[in-house]
């Protein structure tokens, strides 16, 4: 599995546009004019007030019924028992799993190189989403799809920084853009982190302003925590389920503050030691927890490491990442498509992430 490797370039920060009105004039039709624009800047400013926003909102029960048919389903005709897991808690109300399916698209808008959502123009890269969207919808009509936008919030890198960490922090503008473009994709946003040689415990909560947002989940990623002090890149890292666990008692408390829909968690992996003592990860119904595999490569080796690390050792729901580039790099140098994923993995992926 080759490793990411970050290169970050302030020649390619985004920079922010700011459109001014004209100066007005001093006859009636320059007062005329001043109106409008003001009118307008009002509504552009409330518009973003509206992203931005926490909302707290009374959400009904889900129907357990069909929640308990949709897991079924799900399981894809599994017959060795693990799924679905047994004695999983109900989520609470505007849970989005299992009654969705989750198609995100993965990356940092200051490199090209970390996938889809930082290498497309923003309206190209949308308008991309919207066609996969449409082609999962396609390929299980039974399942309606939620478009999503992952998003690196902190990123891994070779340089140690001021504190030695080897991680970058992404400017709050930067996450603020990517909600404004989720929106304009009716689509939730994750925020993922990479500690590096900083931990879980130091990061998350750093993030609690976001996470307060309903539209807003997270994504911890074990490959870049490098609890033996190593730096990025050298070598696979590692959470146990306490590092979960931790991640998963915050969130929860964040949903029940704030009256929020039940939150989704995604915990990146391909190698067993990436996750240690899954057995002893703890589910609430405020948190909605998706172990993905993240590895990338020919197919029947993406198929060999979803039977062995995501079905054989079950928490709730899966997740499956498929690469533009480097799932083509090997004979048959083909990427999976969704006809094709669904038909090979038991139980059925619910969330699905493009790099």
């Amino acid at each position: 599995m080759k490793l990411k490797n970050v290169l970050l370039s302030a020649t390619l920060l985004l920079s922010s546009i700011i459109l001014l009105p004209g100066c007005s004039q001093n006859d009636k039709t320059g007062k005329t004019d001043s109106k409008k624009a003001a009118a307008k800047t009002d509504a552009a400013k409330a518009e973003a007030a509206d992203t931005l926003s926490i909302k707290k909102s009374d959400y009904p029960p889900i129907d357990k019924k069909l929640y308990d048919s949709l897991m079924k389903f799900n399981a894809h005709g599994d017959t060795t028992g693990r799924w679905p897991v047994k004695n999983t808690p109900y989520p609470i109300g505007g849970a989005i799993l299992p009654f969705k399916r989750v198609v995100a698209f993965y990356g940092n808008l200051y490199s090209k190189k970390m996938g889809i959502l930082g290498e497309l123009p923003p309206n190209e890269m949308l308008a991309k989403l919207k066609g996969e969207v449409k082609h999962w919808e396609k390929a299980d009509p039974k399942t309606p799809v939620q478009p999503a936008l992952h998003y690196i919030a902190v990123v891994a890198q070779g340089d140690g920084g001021k504190d030695g960490k080897f991680r970058y922090r992404m400017p709050f503008k930067q996450i603020d853009s990517v909600l404004v473009l989720a929106k304009k994709a009716h689509a939730i946003v994750f925020l993922d982190v990479q500690v590096a040689l900083s931990n879980i415990q130091a990061e998350l909560p750093l993030l609690d302003k976001y996470l307060a947002m309903p539209q807003v989940h997270f994504g911890m990623d074990p490959e870049f925590s490098m609890k033996d002090g190593s730096k990025p890149g050298r070598k696979i890292g590692t959470y146990d389920a306490a590092d979960i666990n931790f991640v998963s008692d915050h969130l929860a408390k964040i949903v029940k503050k704030n009256g929020l829909p039940a939150k989704i968690l995604i915990v990146h992996r391909f190698t067993k030691k990436m996750v240690t003592n899954y057995k002893n990860i703890k589910l609430h119904p405020e948190v909605q927890l998706v172990m993905d595999m993240d590895g990338w490569g020919e197919p029947d080796l993406k198929t060999g490491t979803y039977r062995y690390f995501i079905n054989q050792e079950p928490v709730q729901f899966t997740g499956f990442k498929l690469f533009y580039k480097n799932d083509i790099k090997k004979a048959p140098h083909h990427m999976l498509t969704p006809e094709e994923v669904l038909s090979r993995y038991k139980p059925y992926p619910i969330y699905i992430q493009y790099q």
